[in-house]
């Protein structure tokens, strides 16, 4: 990361509420947005009203990608995709419940420090963790001094965003769940990572 003069700050928001073809079974397909999930993205860019944003970002998921299209007319203003926002892949789990025990292991393990853990025919922590930063840094380094809004995924976003930032617990997900279309904030520059907001909500049935 080159050394920015002022900080970038990104918005960085799951996806609007979505669909997928396989109601309930986890998946690595991108689906697409609900009308809830439209409205979410209204209602986000609403709140962001009185601020400068000068681009939008998101994953290469098509609800992401959806997300950050609304978003980006809306605003007036472009959209990018870039690869390595996007939710971590569960592997060889595609088709099982979205209550199956073995992702939410996955998962755990990874608010408890424990990288190495992965989804079979998935990702490790540390592969997660690399490619996330990588992209986030890559945005950062295009907005010096700008800020930006981010479509990216809850799981993903749970994991990393915490874990990078100076300032915050690598287990802050653990009990506070990210809505969908309500953003953290988080501030980039050659120093590190600063979470400057974290709207993580302790009811489960968020996501």
């Amino acid at each position: 990361m080159s050394d920015l003069q002022c900080p970038a700050t990104l918005l960085v928001s799951r996806h609007g509420d979505a669909r997928s073809a396989r109601p309930g079974c986890l998946s690595d397909e991108g689906g697409w947005l609900s009308g809830l999930g439209r409205q979410q993205v209204r209602d986000l860019v609403h709140s962001l009203r009185e601020l400068p944003v000068a681009a939008v970002w998101s994953s290469t998921m098509a609800r992401a990608v959806e997300s950050a299209a609304l978003a980006a007319e809306l605003l007036g203003v472009p959209a990018q995709t870039l690869p390595g926002l996007q939710e971590f892949s569960v592997g060889e789990l595609d088709g099982v419940s979205y209550h199956d025990p073995q992702a939410q292991a996955v998962f755990d393990r990874w608010l408890a420090g424990d990288l190495d853990a992965g989804c079979p025919g998935g990702e490790d922590g540390h592969t997660l963790v690399a490619r996330y930063r990588e992209a986030v840094e890559t945005i950062a380094d295009q907005h010096r001094g700008e800020t930006v809004l981010v479509f990216s995924h809850g799981g993903v976003m749970s994991l990393v965003l915490p874990r990078l930032a100076m300032n915050a617990r690598n287990d802050l997900a653990a009990q506070r769940f990210l809505p969908n279309c309500v953003p953290a904030e988080l501030a980039v520059d050659a120093d590190g990572w600063l979470l400057r907001s974290w709207p993580g909500s302790t009811d489960p049935d968020v996501v």
